[in-house]
């Protein structure tokens, strides 16, 4: 089994599959590809066919795409607990992840996953406050039901899914509520999380269109 991945420091899809496949204990061989560099496009559809990471290769099956990434290792490794066992609780765990998914767009488009970055003050508060808001309710609506450290108690596909959301967070100080706060620390404290997040401090590549002053620079350049 292979993942195909792109740069630790700003690829949030690849980061989540990763986690699950690395703090779950399932063996996978690497294969990262950059997101930056002469070529890079062409590259990337050698090995994906969608031009988009990540993709999963298993014997003659290939999957492009996170969620559907999650949902194959939980079938194929049931006894792993990706989702919770409890049927109600794996409904609410995947409509969760269902709704990180889709929904979010103001967070992912205002400010990109950086983890190697401090930028407090850069993402417009007003922005993105309806997504804080929605991840306040939802965040602690599970972690009330669990009392956390994680969505459900012990780590699965949902925080996966969230995990990029918890960068972001800590890189551009998004204002949060405490038990929020928390929830970013116990993401932050995963040993595998932690893994992906040392090899990213050591990467020296910079993805121009993924930097918060370029996208700054571009909305203002578009407003004026």
């Amino acid at each position: 089994m292979k993942l195909i991945f792109a740069n630790r420091n700003y690829s949030t899809w690849s980061l989540r599959p990763w986690l699950v496949l690395t703090h779950f204990g399932i063996d996978f061989d690497e294969d990262m590809v950059l997101l930056n560099g002469e070529g890079w496009k062409e590259n990337l559809l050698k090995k994906s066919p969608t031009g988009r990471v990540p993709v999963l290769i298993d014997g003659d099956l290939t999957i492009p795409e996170s969620l559907a990434i999650i949902e194959y290792l939980n079938d194929k490794y049931p006894a792993k607990g990706i989702w919770p066992s409890n049927r109600k609780e794996r409904a609410i765990a995947r409509a969760a992840a269902a709704e990180m998914h889709g929904g979010f767009s103001a967070l992912r488009n205002l400010a990109p996953m950086n983890l190697r970055a401090s930028h407090p003050g850069k993402v417009d508060p007003d922005a993105v406050a309806g997504d804080l808001r929605r991840l306040d309710r939802l965040w602690g609506d599970l972690l009330s039901r669990s009392d956390g450290p994680y969505l459900f108690g012990s780590f699965n596909g949902a925080d996966a899914m969230f995990a990029p959301v918890a960068a972001r967070i800590r890189t551009y100080e998004l204002a949060v509520s405490d038990m929020a706060m928390e929830y970013v620390e116990a993401i932050y404290a995963l040993p595998a999380f932690q893994q992906w997040l040392a090899e990213a401090l050591k990467e020296p590549w910079t993805v121009e269109d993924d930097e918060i002053d370029v996208i700054n620079a571009r909305r203002a350049q578009t407003k004026a």
